[in-house]
């Protein structure tokens, strides 16, 4: 990602609607409430024919001790170590700010293209108040307003001639998805964090942390995945601000576009309710389903601890007695890798093909052992079996009388193939067809 583009500057200038602008899409979440973005969010744009990497970054305080804006100058730091252009952004209605020209100076230091954005600038007593922006030493001002678009055509062009090549349309193309679910505190942020080497995501004490749905490159055992850290999601009578609403939007398109949904599990809550629907929302949407029961160091245990807990959530979840379960704990780095390990097993079972002499050789011998039961005095024959080539792991059965085939038939024929090929962590859809 050569052309990387970061959108930097204080709280609450229109940073995220900025972003928006380019990438074509309500990606970032928006709100007047300052300090709404806090972790590094990409997206793609394209400009006069060359493609770019957009990365969006919470508002810089220099010398705050917030837990929360302390964090974010180090997603900023980073951010602009990764940019190839950097877009430093101040508010043309409310003019200069003494955060403004602290963060000028330290932007001062950096030798990469940097284009001081005066958005805000909707009329011509903004685009005025340019002249007091020179102060900053950043050179000419590009006034822009991110909401109508206008300006922001010029700033581009200019943009552009700074990067190597064309770049790529889209880098995270065809690339498998995993996304880290769950409610607020279970350990999403930093399990990721963990897995990638780096804190890519803020993490805190504090519910709610994590905000937007922030993705990352990872790479393990031969594969690529994008890893989807996603804000925690809550009861719908409990999401009471419009920002937590905008986040749980945000986990739950993580959700569909996703391979893999990795649900995670507090130890000391055990599953509850909101974990339930998030599970069923990953089955019916025949997702590939892990689940991690995180702070397991927390738990007090004997020989029959781990087993105990494990039952009681697959009592919880049935018929789901597929999905695999591990303990982990991210804070003593307990099973994290075994856990990726399982979390590219399911993947690999999602795209699990079965040759069909296999398939039949094996299926055959289990409905000959026990066929289907007769109805109104009538034989269901099961000739023949294949996997069909779609998105989820379907299987066709043919038989002379479809229409007869029970759905705890069904069960017994999807157990049967999970016995023999596995499928851990994978929903299995069974049709039935006339021969």
């Amino acid at each position: 990602m050569s052309n990387i583009v970061a959108i930097v500057g204080r709280p609450n200038v229109g940073k995220s609607t900025f972003f928006n602008r380019l990438v074509g899409e309500r990606d970032a979440i928006m709100d007047d409430l300052s300090g709404v973005t806090r972790d590094r969010h990409y997206g793609h744009a394209e400009w006069c024919g060359k493609f770019f990497t957009v990365i969006d970054t919470g508002g810089y305080v220099h010398g705050s001790d917030d837990i929360f804006e302390r964090q974010i100058r180090e997603q900023v730091e980073l951010a602009l170590d990764e940019a190839s252009v950097i877009l430093f952004v101040v508010d043309a209605h409310t003019g200069l700010h003494h955060l403004d020209e602290e963060f000028a100076n330290k932007l001062r230091k950096s030798k990469k293209p940097i284009f001081l954005v005066l958005n805000k600038a909707d009329n011509v007593t903004h685009t005025q108040m340019v002249g007091e922006f020179y102060s900053l030493g950043m050179g000419d001002a590009y006034p822009i307003s991110s909401q109508s678009g206008s300006g922001t055509g010029e700033l581009l062009d200019e943009v552009v001639k700074h990067f190597p090549d064309e770049g790529i349309e889209n880098p995270n193309q065809g690339i498998p998805r995993i996304a880290v679910l769950g409610r607020p505190n279970a350990g999403k942020s930093s399990f990721v964090n963990i897995l990638l080497g780096k804190n890519r995501s803020i993490v805190t004490d504090i519910a709610g942390t994590t905000r937007d749905s922030v993705d990352s490159r990872y790479n393990t055992f031969g594969h690529e995945f994008i890893i989807t850290d996603t804000a925690g999601l809550r009861k719908k009578p409990k999401v009471t601000e419009d920002i937590e609403f905008y986040s749980v939007m945000r986990a739950i398109k993580a959700l569909e576009n996703s391979d893999v949904c990795v649900i995670m599990i507090d130890a000391e809550r055990g599953l509850e309710a909101q974990d339930m629907h998030i599970i069923g929302m990953a089955e019916e949407k025949r997702k590939g389903i892990v689940i991690l029961v995180n702070k397991w160091d927390l738990i007090e245990k004997d020989t029959n601890t781990a087993k105990k807990f494990e039952d009681a959530i697959k009592d919880k979840i049935k018929p789901l007695t597929y999905i695999p379960i591990m303990f982990i704990s991210v804070t003593n780095k307990q099973r994290i890798f075994q856990a990726i390990e399982l979390i590219v097993r399911v993947y690999e079972n999602m795209s699990k093909k079965i040759p069909t002499s296999e398939l039949n050789d094996k299926m055959l011998k289990e409905i000959d052992h026990y066929p289907p039961p007769s109805m109104k005095g009538k034989y269901v024959k099961i000739k023949y079996i294949t996997q069909l080539p779609t998105n989820s792991v379907t299987f066709a059965f043919f038989c002379n009388l479809p229409q007869y085939i029970r759905d705890s038939y069904k069960g017994y024929l999807e157990n049967k193939l999970r016995e023999h090929f596995d499928f851990a962590g994978v929903p299995i859809n069974i049709i039935c067809k006339a021969k």
